[in-house]
């Protein structure tokens, strides 16, 4: 008889400092075929001659905290196919993310493998990819007999994460091991713009890893950044170390020890890695740059950690500059409004706006007289089975703001702009322009290859850098660097 293995996935980075709630219609939902060929692992469990059970993919981008409603909704998916199922199952497989936050619940990740945990039993092999920018707890991780999260940031590793803990639940399913994973928590907490992976002290930490790794009484070893766009007491950087058997469960608790250790005497070489700077200096230094292209990453706004994307401080600090001469391209301003006002008309129709949603003073209105130039559609890319396909999401306009060299993608849905696909779909070539404005915090690679110089501007907003002075009130103390100790 075939062996069975149930698997799901959940993503969802929560961002309490935005404000707009996670609905169920933010998500992509898929059940049965659509779900095995969206988690691009059915080969595996194929090759292992596994029978897969499939219960729910449900993966958002990042936004607000989710409707207790929309969480209930999905995490009944998930128990429903394991109690459907329970009598048949194997061993399950999870992706999940780390970073969700459900109104008046906590962690739905944690809530999600609790649950599942409670009605397969205590023995029953669970293996769970996440993203490093996720909580932990104790509780969590032993609910989990493996917990492993992608090593790079960005996580140019996450297929090959996802697959690695598929291949590992086939060998628990086949070879079955009575382990536990281990977890150290630390008092450090870190954004994930100071813990770029090609940078220093990470890169150290993932050879350390690799190296811990290589120890046959270790099946694997993982540091988990954490996630800060939400106020809760599992917040902070977490250390997990699993044993190869039984037998090896002493030592993995050593090599916990050692790793946490390793991780937190670096503690003071964490930094944000390229160039920084006010967003006064920022913009100096992309204007004295003899090169092009630049990129100003606006991490303040930074929508791919769940920030509106609608902020206007950028563009209003090159609109103060005197004599402008280089050209820029902001990507993009989400204002829906504005959007609807440009939608109708044709490319080179002029015409005035006030551009900025003005919900707070970051957001605040700018009036400009603009020149229509393109329109398009708004993509992200998304991986269906091994191949990347782009998802459309909205619509933009661009426009030039009369008498300037600057120009906007006017859209109305936030959207980071990390790949040149995205900016052909809008219309635009970023590389004509002398600099582009992102809506990121650490550039994304596309964008970093092609860059002449970068440098990421400290704005205010839901996304903002210094952890040293975000008012956690929930979180543990002390914490790094928070507390000096």
């Amino acid at each position: 008889m075939k062996k069975k293995v149930l698997i799901g996935e959940f993503i969802t980075e929560s961002n309490a400092n935005v404000p707009v709630k996670n609905e169920i219609t933010a998500y992509d939902i898929a059940f049965g075929g659509e779900l095995i060929e969206k988690m691009q692992v059915g080969d595996i469990f194929e090759a292992a001659g596994i029978e897969i059970i499939p219960s729910i993919y449900a993966v958002s981008g990042s936004s607000g905290v989710i409707k207790r409603h929309t969480f209930d909704y999905i995490e009944a998916c998930f128990i429903n196919a394991v109690e459907e199922h329970r009598d048949e199952i194997d061993g399950i497989y999870l992706m999940l993310h780390g970073a969700s936050e459900v109104e008046g619940l906590g962690s739905g990740d944690h809530h999600i493998l609790k649950a599942i945990r409670k009605r397969v039993g205590a023995y029953i092999p669970i293996t769970v990819a996440c993203d490093p920018h996720g909580n932990l707890c104790q509780e969590y991780v032993e609910a989990a007999t493996v917990i492993r999260s992608y090593r790079e940031s960005p996580h140019t590793d996450a297929r090959a994460t996802k697959r690695k803990m598929a291949a590992l639940i086939c060998e628990l399913v086949n070879h079955r091991q009575n382990i536990h994973a281990v977890y150290r928590k630390l008092p450090l907490i870190l954004g994930g713009e100071q813990s770029v992976s090609a940078d220093e002290p990470v890169s150290s930490i993932n050879r350390y890893m690799d190296q811990l790794e290589q120890d046959p009484r270790i099946l694997s070893c993982s540091w988990h950044v954490g996630y800060i766009r939400h106020d809760t007491d599992v917040a902070g950087c977490g250390i997990v170390v699993v044993p190869a058997t039984e037998a090896d469960q002493a030592y993995a608790e050593t090599i916990a020890d050692q790793l946490a250790a390793y991780v937190w005497d670096r503690r003071h070489e964490f930094h944000y890695t390229g160039r920084t700077a006010q967003p006064d200096e920022a913009l100096k230094l992309a204007l004295d740059d003899p090169g092009k292209p630049v990129v100003i990453t606006d991490s303040g706004d930074n929508t791919t950690s769940g920030a509106m994307g609608w902020n206007t401080v950028i563009l209003r600090q090159v609109l103060a500059v005197k004599g402008l001469k280089k050209s820029f391209l902001f990507a993009s301003i989400c204002d829906p409004e504005a959007w609807k006002q440009l939608d109708p008309l044709a490319p080179g129709t002029r015409t005035r706006i006030t551009l900025g949603v003005g919900y707070d003073a970051l957001s605040a209105g700018v009036d400009l007289e603009v020149c229509v130039k393109s329109k398009g559609e708004i993509i992200r890319l998304v991986s269906l089975g091994t191949t990347a396909h782009h998802k459309v999401f909205g619509a933009c306009v661009v426009v030039n703001i009369v008498g300037t060299p600057v120009d906007v993608i006017v859209a109305n849905h936030r959207q980071s702009y990390a790949n040149a696909i995205q900016f052909e779909k809008a219309g635009v070539d970023w590389t004509d322009y002398d600099v582009t404005v992102v809506k990121q915090g650490y550039i994304f690679p596309e964008l970093k290859e092609k860059a002449a110089f970068y440098v990421m501007s400290l704005t205010a907003g839901a996304t903002l850098q210094d952890t040293a002075h975000i008012p956690f009130k929930r979180i543990q103390r002390p914490m790094f660097p928070i507390d000096q100790i």
